[in-house]
């Protein structure tokens, strides 16, 4: 019994002694070491707020520490929010952390461009880890833009607020969206229906164009849409958007249309924010060197006024990574030249519920991660007088991506005219289940004059630049070299390369 005794002694002594370790935190500074000295927030807009950024803490040493503070260096007054252990805060004592060990600190700014540094507008601050005399310190950085903002008005109180209202539709028949009226004379923004260079302004809801005016965008502007965001071209009014070519790759001069997320892991992500809307009647919208991006519609076209002026003329207009659909046209009325649309979930271009097309020297691509999206959809709804296809026009284009089909062409009435001239299209028909439909008769010289057309992956490739990165400059190999029709080049190429003959069908010539 007593030897028993002894032995449960010994062990319980053990295991006393070896909790007591584990639970021994030794005060400790100057012994951390960090996943980085500086953590860069990326640019943010005044008052918005910013992605959260990690920094990762190490214990390199064999004992269990409790670090006296972790603090932002300016304090309760900070603009920069820290999370530590799940608690967020700014302030924290007594953090512990076990030997050979790390955590993880989450870091997220929102700061007005007042408190940012005026000569380089860069907000800064540090966290502190020790004891408040003795600390290591792991610096913050972000720049914060100043913007032009444009919101919907709200009434209310917290938790019950009423939003502005827009009208989609008719007197009769209103149809409305929460957004606001665009003025030449809003009380804090001035002139809302002239968008300049000087700042970039962020669109929350709809931006509408009211009818009867004209919103003009300077070359260079710069225009971000929150989620769920956008601008409406109403009955008879216009949008004019006046970029011009750029001479450096910050394309300083040309208009961007995009999200308002500026983190560069949100370049490139897709449905960010709705659509630039053409509602049925606007109709003199000129587009030049415009780029939209991160859309879920770049562009909403819902109809024309009936004359013969185009709803759209666009030149030098580039659409990248839209959820659904690049250009969607119902009804539409649209010259395009020098037009480069590529990743959307379901179409390049749509050109629906009819209407009158005519593009020449453009780039449809499309390579969405998906098998089922194309590059080119035509199509006349159910075949009415109302939705007759009067002309649908391709010069000199190319219509590829990362699927087999690279058009999609349905037609139930009689009046439906297309016709591709000098056309690169991809049309992998495997199953040969197109191949007794007349509308993709390749030999058809009515519908399909000198067209190239790819019929497998190994032959008639346009050879791209980069794909990935949305550049469709073509490489020397490419099959699009010297085979446009030079009677429709009667303009330079995207870039601004003057076209010589033999040219090169597509958006852009190619250069050695």
């Amino acid at each position: 019994m007593r030897q028993f005794i002894l032995i449960l002694g010994l062990i319980i002594t053990f295991c006393f002694t070896s909790c007591r370790n584990e639970l021994d935190f030794e005060q400790s500074v100057g012994t951390l070491s960090f996943s980085k000295e500086t953590v860069y927030l990326d640019t943010v807009f005044t008052n918005i707020g910013s992605s959260t950024y990690t920094l990762k803490v190490y214990n390199t040493s064999n004992k269990n520490i409790s670090i006296p503070r972790v603090r932002l260096g300016k304090g309760q007054t900070s603009n920069y929010q820290l999370m530590v252990d799940g608690v967020p805060g700014k302030e924290f004592e007594n953090v512990e952390l076990l030997a050979k060990d790390s955590m993880f600190v989450f870091i997220s700014v929102n700061s007005d461009v007042a408190d940012a540094n005026p000569t380089d507008f860069l907000y800064t601050d540090e966290i502190q880890f020790g004891n408040g005399v003795d600390f290591q310190k792991v610096n913050l950085v972000t720049l914060i833009q100043d913007a032009v903002f444009i919101y919907p008005e709200r009434s209310g109180s917290p938790n019950n607020y009423t939003y502005e209202q827009i009208n989609l539709g008719t007197t009769s028949d209103p149809v409305t969206i929460t957004g606001t009226n665009l003025s030449h004379t809003d009380p804090i923004n001035g002139d809302e229906l002239h968008w300049t260079n000087a700042k970039p302004y962020v669109i929350y809801g709809y931006a509408k164009i009211p009818e009867n005016e004209t919103l003009v965008v300077d070359a260079g502007a710069r225009v971000h849409f929150h989620a769920d965001s956008g601008l409406i071209v109403a009955d008879d009014s216009h949008l004019e958007v006046n970029g011009t070519l750029s001479s450096t790759a910050a394309l300083e001069n040309e208009v961007i249309f995009e999200g308002d997320r500026l983190e560069p892991i949100y370049s490139d992500v897709v449905g960010q924010w709705g659509t630039i809307f053409f509602l049925k009647g606007s109709n003199a919208n000129s587009l030049n060197h415009l780029t939209i991006k991160n859309a879920t519609v770049g562009m909403l076209v819902s109809g024309n006024d009936g004359t013969s002026t185009p709803t759209i003329a666009m030149k030098n207009v580039q659409i990248y990574n839209c959820s659904n659909v690049g250009i969607l046209a119902r009804t539409g009325n649209i010259i395009g030249e020098n037009v480069v649309v590529n990743n959307c979930g379901q179409a390049s271009l749509a050109c629906t519920f009819g209407g009158s097309y005519d593009f020449t020297h453009c780039t449809f691509a499309n390579y969405w991660n998906a098998p089922n999206q194309t590059s080119l959809v035509l199509d006349d709804f159910d075949g009415a007088s109302l939705y007759a296809l009067t002309k649908a026009d391709f010069k000199n284009c190319i219509f590829y991506g990362s699927s087999n089909i690279g058009i999609s062409i349905e037609k139930a009435g009689s009046i439906f005219n297309y016709k591709f001239d000098n056309c690169l299209i991809k049309f992998i028909d495997f199953n040969n289940q197109f191949g007794n439909n007349p509308l993709y008769n390749f030999n058809d010289v009515s519908k399909y004059s000198s067209c190239i057309v790819a019929t497998n992956s190994n032959s008639n490739k346009p050879e791209f630049e980069n794909t990935n990165k949305n550049n469709f400059k073509l490489k020397e190999n490419s099959v699009c070299r010297n085979n446009a029709n030079f009677a429709f080049n009667v303009f330079t190429d995207l870039a601004g390369t003057v076209r010589t003959n033999p040219s090169d069908i597509g958006a852009f010539e190619f250069l050695p």
